[in-house]
């Protein structure tokens, strides 16, 4: 085993509550989000971590199973600047730490983080730790692109590319108009979105789900403004977008659209108009959300890759998801169930 360095400073974790973990611009370390995850089983633990004088709110998500076993999620987390050579030593001090605020039989805990590098080909380094695995599949997509918003808005679109910036024009030439939507309107984006499952062969949560997602963002003030964006054309509505605003950043959540009238290019316009109105809430950066890790054309996502990155932005590669086991018996049996899982759902159903 790799002997841990010398602590650089002090780590502190402390409980808190779920309403001190609001008002922030990692909506996934949100309580808002905890309390959203509590719809589909997960428990949250709202903390406070504390490493070398600087304090920030830690989202841990806890499931059991048969009232037994449990594991332990952080998600985009913990949102810490850790230096390379530090981070094995934050690690495993951080998961021996939260042993005393997780279920007692939890068997492993997984941080989905934030570390990384940045541009089209600048993957990170992986991990090499004591007790700390790449776990088999990413809960949160790892690359994503991040659309700057602080230049004006010809500016940012001078950044994107041609084909994008035409495509944008096409859909306002052809009469696609994009409007606020609200929660009355869910039921027609659901009823885009499963076809936009069948189509891409993609997994979605129940109608009940998406209408959690809005009605919980406005139980709270200090949770984030979470709005859908419609793309209609004449009397058809062709496709929408669910958007989520913090105080700095927009986030593009979900996205559902049409078989029909696909030629009008409904989709770049939703997106450009969902940055402007980002930018003019304040928002600095707009986060696509999820691309795939290389720009191969013979990849099965390259068609959203060429779309997500025509809008320009900073490409971001993520270390995504780790593991740190608490069980040498029961984790190892997990990775196995999991390795399967992620075969069945990534390669045989999507044949």
């Amino acid at each position: 085993m790799v002997k841990l360095a010398d602590p650089l400073g002090d780590l502190k974790v402390e409980a808190s509550s779920l309403l001190s973990l609001d008002g922030h611009s990692n909506f996934l370390q949100s309580g808002y989000w905890g309390r959203l995850k509590g719809e589909t089983g997960w428990k949250s633990v709202p903390l406070k971590l504390t490493y070398n004088g600087k304090s920030i709110p830690l989202l841990v998500l806890t499931r059991t199973f048969r009232r037994t076993l449990s594991i332990a999620y952080v998600p985009h987390g913990p949102a810490l600047d850790i230096e390379p050579e530090d981070r094995e030593y934050f690690l495993n001090k951080l998961s021996r730490d939260l042993v005393e605020f997780l279920p007692l039989a939890t068997f492993f805990i997984r941080y989905d983080l934030l570390w990384g590098e940045t541009g089209v080909n600048n993957f990170p380094e992986k991990l090499q730790f004591s007790g700390i695995h790449k776990a088999p599949m990413d809960i949160q997509p790892p690359d994503t692109v991040i659309i700057n918003l602080e230049p004006s808005e010809d500016e940012i679109l001078a950044l994107m590319h041609k084909k994008t910036r035409y495509n944008i024009k096409l859909a306002s030439k052809k009469g696609v108009e994009i409007s606020w939507g609200s929660e009355k309107d869910l039921d027609a984006w659901y009823d885009l979105y499963k076809t936009t499952s069948e189509r891409d062969k993609i997994a979605i949560h129940n109608l009940s789900y998406y209408k959690k997602v809005f009605s919980m963002a406005a139980e709270s003030e200090t949770a984030p403004d979470v709005r859908i964006l419609l793309a209609r054309h004449e009397d058809d509505l062709l496709a929408g977008i669910v958007v989520v605003f913090d105080d700095e950043r927009a986030t593009y959540l979900y996205g559902a659209s049409s078989n029909e009238k696909r030629n009008l290019m409904p989709a770049y316009a939703l997106q450009w108009e969902a940055m402007k109105k980002a930018k003019e809430r304040g928002c600095t950066s707009y986060d696509m959300f999820g691309i795939p890790p290389s720009s191969e054309s013979g990849h099965p996502m390259y068609g959203l890759y060429r779309f997500k990155t025509g809008f320009g932005g900073e490409i971001h590669h993520r270390l995504g998801a780790w593991d740190y086991q608490y069980s040498n018996l029961v984790y190892p049996i997990y990775r196995v169930f999991e390795t399967l899982r992620k075969f069945y759902y990534k390669t045989l159903k999507k044949r």
